[in-house]
């Protein structure tokens, strides 16, 4: 049977992936709830079609941070592709280029900086940074990515500790036993390493130090894992050019709102000065649609990315993004929508209490 949404490829790779792979990559902190919200939340909201306008001519296209991309339908920064696919964030990464969007690469990619450039030359690029107790590191790393031509440095802030993700802890999941196994069973290499530091993150990461982060880099830097309006305009404050509206897929703290609930909040905040953007429970174009109506510039995808890579690779990843970009354009001609620029919030009804 043909694979004609995402929870197609969902389910393929349900069956495809071993169980604790599965476990690591779909379970979200303590009780799943924020992560299944993440979900049903979209679904709780309603849209409102204007007909009988042209849509014989629909643009998806939109910019962010100056950047072009084709659709507003990006990668977001999810580690240890190559769990899932032997040359892991290379596929990744090439499927991105093809799509002409952006990839968010983690600090925790299972593939080298420099392979995954030399892989996508040409694709829009940004880096998110795990930031490391020593100051030198995080230098040295910024500089690196710099250097490589990554367009944009994403800061991970709801990670102070790690999540509590009980299905990792019942597998007794060893992250650097289980990458290295895996990446040695795709090369058949028996002295192939993969490119990886397991290191420390600062717990002492607070909004001073972003200061010092703006003064050892050109690259503007968004904020990942902002959910409320303190935080928000505390953002503005700093500076920062960019908030991507996140709860970690539901991977940090359970019983926090889902992203979609909080992107209306934060995009009030901010008034218009910085760009907002969004991952979380993106599964249909119709989720595309409401997030852009609710104020986000672009949606960022995690899970099913590795849904498309479990399936086939490079090859995959594009089908779950062309897929999508099917969808979205449907959703946006069957509410008569002709360019990004026309999604607007009256598109949306909300749920009555």
């Amino acid at each position: 049977m043909p694979l004609v949404c995402l929870t197609d490829f969902e389910a393929h790779a349900h069956k495809r992936l071993s169980k604790l792979t599965w476990d690591f990559i779909e379970g979200g902190a303590d009780e799943d709830i924020t992560r299944n919200d993440n979900t049903a939340a979209f679904k709780r909201i309603r849209l409102r079609p204007q007909y009988l306008r042209d849509v014989s001519e629909v643009d998806l296209r939109t910019t962010i941070q100056g950047e072009e991309i084709s659709v507003p339908i990006c990668v977001a920064p999810t580690a240890f592709h190559c769990f899932v696919w032997p040359d892991g964030e290379m596929s990744t990464a090439r499927a991105a280029q093809a799509a002409g969007i952006c990839y968010i690469t983690s600090t925790y990619a299972s593939c080298s900086l420099e392979d995954i450039v030399n892989t996508a030359p040409r694709g829009l690029r940004w880096f998110q940074l795990y930031v490391h107790p020593d100051r030198q590191l995080n230098k040295q790393l910024i500089q690196r990515v710099e250097s490589l031509g990554f367009k944009a440095l994403v800061i991970t802030v709801d990670v102070p500790v790690l999540g509590n993700r009980r299905q990792d802890v019942r597998n007794q999941l060893d992250l650097v036993m289980h990458l290295t196994q895996t990446h040695l069973q795709s090369t058949k290499e028996k002295n192939s390493v993969p490119h990886l530091q397991m290191s420390p993150i600062s717990t002492s990461l607070c909004w001073n130090d972003l200061a010092w982060l703006q003064s050892i880099t050109r690259l503007p830097i968004i904020l990942k894992g902002i959910l409320t309006k303190e935080d928000a305009e505390l953002a503005v404050k700093h500076n920062v050019h960019g908030i991507i509206v996140s709860n970690h897929g539901g991977r940090q703290l359970d019983e926090v709102p889902a992203s979609i609930d909080a992107l209306t909040e934060v995009v009030a905040a901010v008034k218009g000065k910085i760009e907002v953007y969004m991952d979380g429970g993106v599964r249909t174009g119709n989720d595309v649609l409401k997030a852009l109506a609710l104020g986000a510039r672009c949606v960022f995808l995690g899970r099913p990315i590795l849904w498309g890579l479990a399936y086939k690779g490079e090859h995959g990843v594009e089908e779950v993004l062309n897929i999508l970009k099917r969808e979205f354009h449907t959703s946006m001609a069957l509410t008569g929508c002709r360019s990004v620029a026309e999604i607007k919030k009256d598109l949306i009804q909300f749920p009555r209490l």
